[in-house]
């Protein structure tokens, strides 16, 4: 629980810190656009990698199991 915590707050906090320095750049309209742009695609690709990484390791706790229930069921016959 406190591990998620910490998590959503560093992501919120990185974010709201991001758009700060979005507002006070002296950049142009269009170079502060390719930067929000490059921050979300670092976001999603971060969620993304994340989720993947948990699904693997759920399917690899499945295929074990599957796998004990193979062997138990050879033995029996």
């Amino acid at each position: 629980m406190a591990f998620t915590f910490l998590s959503y707050f560093t992501l919120f906090a990185g974010v709201l810190l991001f758009a700060v320095g979005m507002y006070n750049a002296d950049l142009e309209l269009n170079e502060k656009g390719y930067y929000i742009a490059v921050m979300l695609l670092v976001i999603v690709g971060s969620i993304l990698t994340q989720k993947v990484i948990r699904d693997n390791s759920e399917d690899d706790e499945i295929i074990a199991e599957q796998q004990r229930r193979l062997e138990r069921n050879e033995l029996a016959n």
